[in-house]
């Protein structure tokens, strides 16, 4: 089954790609869509196993790779409850978002590429999740970064599309430098990149002596590192990699421009797939974390700024799609801060929510830009929820979902209510020393979410229509290939939290105890280190801090409405008195202006500067183009002695016989 699951996406990619012509449009969009439904579908079927309890991790090996000396990599396939969730998000988007496309994509000519596309990015992310090593996980994570570079520039004619994919490659690849590095220490350290023998060891290494005396285990920039400080330089590493890839602060910048992709790129690369890879990488990573508190602080520390500046800049942002763009950068924010404290169930629990409800918001923005006839700026909207109500309602599950509506302390909720209350409880226990500093930017992030979200619904769908008259006169509803995409993720967005919330966080239990469900689900194996105490303690937090997302959500709502619905004026007059705080914001902190200050623009004069001067004047200068040079210079000079004129030449024939007599002369008379 699980051959199929990794290999039907594989085997649309090369229908589509190779034979698309030859097939049709057609048949190249039913191909892969079928395809991706069929691995979905056995998905499933190996969550189930998991979560009813009846499944067990298992290994399957599909053929040898390398090996070289103690450097032994197989290509296998991990499955474990951590794959099973990621192949149902993966292939479970990734097949509605095919459907979806069949409708979005109907008057493009490059149907069959784009179907090819969408199912070989589909591949690489099944790669990723399922390896059983550090070497096929990072032929994934490359797999990923070249489909999303070729997904994000799919309108190459497009110059910003062109742009926004370069970028996307480039930040990336900072990042993975610093995965690449940190698989290198992780061999040095286990002398193997195999999950097994990574994980057996990882706790034989803890118990290694760490007095100033003991062995070096690691060097690094020219350092001699020690137990404690290589364990924190690999952690560090590896999450450099999950840093570029999950567009946390700092290597974000890639995120916002990538929605000059097609928006179904958008709902599978950008809300539930691609940017969570990061994320799975310091779950499944989580036996090395563990053993550095100083890496795990970090990590809560970056995922809380990015939760909070992620959130900032999304209460100004007019594009629908950057806005959305803006609130998966905060929300994965929120799923790193967790696995920081060591909230592990917390954070796949958001992983896997968010797939649904932000999906469902991407491919919702979708059917809007295609009825306002692909136009993005909300500010050119409004009016819209009479001409296209089922879109507007399934916008709305997506906020309710995003936003946490829900009842603290009982079961009624949204699934976002469920798994973000559950990290926000978690930082309140946490015990490193960013925890609290995480809980407060999380709670005012909550804030924020819910101000932003509902203002893109209030700005799109109500008031007073603000399009031409004669866009408002084409404005219809998605036809269903696009509408029952919909339908599903809504229904994972209202009750994937209900439904599955006892074993990704176990239910409440007396301290000292944890939840046998959870325990079960994870096969007692994952997530259980040393700071896992907080698997007992979030559950029995103050009543304060269960409602504070809650109030916090009730506040957003009150104050995006009364800026756009009961006093629409009043959002453009805060705008105006506070100028300097409004374009900050508008311009994202000014990260891309200082990248581009302080790296972009010396990176040109640099490269013109070698360019130019170096190659052009000095290599080029003093070598095949100066010897050529000369070598013109002289055959000029001696082209100007053949003047044709026969007096010259017997001037010159004079001139010889004179200058041999001369010599003959004096050589003679000695």
């Amino acid at each position: 089954m699980i051959h199929l699951i990794v290999f039907l996406p594989l085997l649309g990619f090369l229908i589509a790609g190779l034979f698309g012509r030859q097939i049709g449009t057609k048949a190249s969009e039913y191909i892969t869509s079928g395809f991706l439904v069929i691995a979905a579908v056995l998905s499933w079927i190996s969550f189930i196993g998991f979560w009813l309890g009846g499944s067990q991790a298992t290994t399957y090996q599909v053929a040898e790779w390398m090996s070289v000396g103690t450097f032994v990599v197989d290509w296998s396939f991990r499955i474990d409850t951590l794959t099973a969730v990621m192949l149902v998000v993966v292939n479970t988007v990734s097949a509605l978002v095919h459907i979806y496309s069949i409708g979005y994509m109907h008057h493009d000519p490059h149907r069959p590429r784009f179907f090819a596309y969408l199912s070989l990015f589909t591949f690489a992310m099944l790669m990723l999740v399922t390896s059983n090593n550090l070497i096929q996980m990072f032929f994934g994570w490359e797999g990923v970064g070249l489909a999303s570079y070729l997904l994000i520039g799919f309108w190459f004619k497009k110059p910003s599309a062109n742009a926004a994919a370069i970028k996307a490659f480039v930040v990336n690849r900072v990042g993975d430098f610093g995965f690449a590095l940190g698989i290198f220490g992780v061999f040095v350290l286990f002398d193997s990149i195999n999950f097994d023998v990574i994980f057996a060891n990882a706790a034989g290494l803890a118990g290694t002596p760490a007095a100033a005396d003991s062995p070096v285990l690691l060097s690094f920039l020219g350092y001699e590192l020690q137990r404690d400080a290589a364990i924190t330089v690999v952690a560090l590493l590896l999450f450099m990699g999950a840093m570029g890839k999950s567009a946390q602060f700092l290597l974000h910048t890639w995120l916002p421009d990538a929605m000059e992709g097609p928006t179904p790129v958008s709902a599978l690369i950008h809300a539930a797939t691609m940017v969570t890879a990061g994320v799975f990488l310091v779950a499944r990573m989580s036996p090395i974390f563990e053993l550095s508190m100083t890496a795990l602080t970090v990590v809560t520390f970056v995922g809380a700024t990015t939760a909070f500046f992620a959130a900032t800049v999304g209460l100004v942002q007019n594009d629908i799609k950057r806005v959305i763009a803006y609130s998966t950068c905060s929300q994965l924010g929120y799923m790193f801060a967790a696995l920081g404290v060591g909230a592990y169930g917390a954070a796949i629990f958001h992983l896997f929510t968010h797939a649904f409800f932000k999906a469902l918001l991407f491919l919702g923005a979708g059917s809007v830009i295609h009825a306002v006839s692909d136009e993005q700026d909300m500010r050119h909207m409004g009016g819209l929820r009479k001409h296209i109500p089922r879109t507007y309602w399934m916008m709305v599950i997506g906020t309710v979902a995003l936003t946490g509506l829900g009842i603290p302390g009982t079961v009624l909720g949204t699934a976002g209510f469920f798994s973000k209350d559950a990290i926000i409880e978690s930082l309140y226990v946490g015990q490193n020393a960013f925890a609290g500093y995480a809980f407060w930017l999380t709670v005012i992030a909550a804030l924020f979410t819910s101000f932003y979200s509902w203002r893109l619904i209030f700005m799109t769908f109500h008031g007073k229509p603000r399009a031409p008259a004669d866009v408002m006169s084409h404005v219809h509803e998605s036809p269903n290939v696009m509408l029952v995409p919909l339908y599903i993720l809504a229904v994972g967005a209202l009750l994937a939290g209900l439904v599955f919330h006892t074993p990704f966080i176990g239910s409440h239990h007396e301290v000292g105890q944890l939840d046998p469900h959870y325990l079960e689900f994870w096969d007692a194996a994952l997530f259980l280190g040393p700071t896992n105490t907080i698997l007992e303690e979030f559950h029995n937090v103050p009543l304060l801090v269960k409602w504070s997302p809650a109030i916090m959500m009730a506040l957003g709502f009150g104050i995006a409405w009364w800026f756009y619905i009961r006093s629409p004026g009043i959002a453009a007059e805060t705008a105006r008195q506070h100028p300097g705080l409004y374009q900050f914001l508008l311009n994202k902190w000014y990260f891309d202006e200082l990248y581009d200050w302080a790296l972009v623009r010396p990176a040109k004069w640099l490269g013109s500067f070698l360019w130019k001067q170096g190659d052009g004047r000095v290599i080029d200068g003093f070598g095949p183009d100066g010897v050529s040079a000369r070598v013109l210079d002289v055959t000029r000079n001696v082209v100007r002695l053949q003047t044709g004129y026969l007096y010259h030449y017997a001037f010159v024939m004079l001139v010889g016989v004179a200058a041999l007599i001369t010599w003959m002369s004096f050589g003679g008379a000695q």
